[in-house]
């Protein structure tokens, strides 16, 4: 094979990550499976996609090997192939972040702005966890929690949060976290937290970013199949 020729072939090969990334909700599937496996249903009805839609989005994600699938009776359940999938996830929104204006702007609209406190870094988080300062929330849905969170975290989902809310401690700063840094839930069990009284800031980043960062985790696979 002439050298170019291979070089062609190669990059065609190459090709197919960026074709498989170039959706906005594949790329929403790989946020949600970077919290842990899920069904086929489960991620239609998170990404309100019809079953039809969201199985097409996921066999186009597992022909380019993004993500790997098994059936358990009558249902099929997807996760990402390997943490290399997400660092790929991640990369594409940080260079978002610094070279598209639209982001940035969206950002700054939506999120910054609801930010009344600073949010708290990784590595805060974890001290002030240590040594008994802080209330860590979890609210992502409870089969999210279940495949790995943060240790000692509390599960409330933020659908929940209203109703659960007296089961967190009321002397205690809480940080909130969910599945990434713009996740919308986190930011929501801020404003309820808040707006009950309580001491409450959320994570900077998610529990993907937590796990991918080699920090402590707690909760494992085997249990989160909903």
């Amino acid at each position: 094979m002439p050298p170019h020729e291979l070089k062609t072939r190669l990059f065609q090969e190459f090709s197919r990550v960026g074709k498989a990334v170039a959706s906005p909700r594949r790329l929403e599937l790989l946020e949600i499976l970077a919290q842990g496996e899920r069904s086929v249903e489960a991620l239609a009805r998170e990404t309100a996609l019809s079953l039809a839609n969201a199985s097409h989005h996921l066999q186009v994600l597992r022909e380019a090997r993004l993500v790997e699938a098994r059936k358990e009776g009558l249902h099929v359940y997807y996760r990402l192939a390997g943490p290399d999938v997400f660092e790929l996830a991640r990369v594409i929104r940080s260079l978002a972040e610094r070279r598209l204006a639209e982001v940035e702007r969206i950002v700054r609209t939506y999120f910054r702005a609801r930010d009344q406190l600073e949010p708290v870094e990784r590595e805060e988080l974890l001290e002030r966890a240590r040594v008994g300062t802080v209330s860590v929330l979890d609210v992502r849905p409870a089969v999210e929690y279940r495949a790995g969170h943060i240790p000692g975290a509390v599960s409330i989902p933020a659908a929940e949060l209203e109703q659960r809310i007296g089961e967190l401690p009321p002397d205690r700063e809480v940080v909130a976290y969910c599945r990434g840094p713009y996740c919308v839930l986190a930011y929501r069990a801020v404003e309820i937290l808040r707006a009950r009284g309580l001491g409450a800031r959320r994570l900077t980043e998610g529990f993907p970013e937590w796990r991918a960062a080699g920090l402590p985790v707690e909760g494992g696979e085997a249990e989160a199949r909903p």
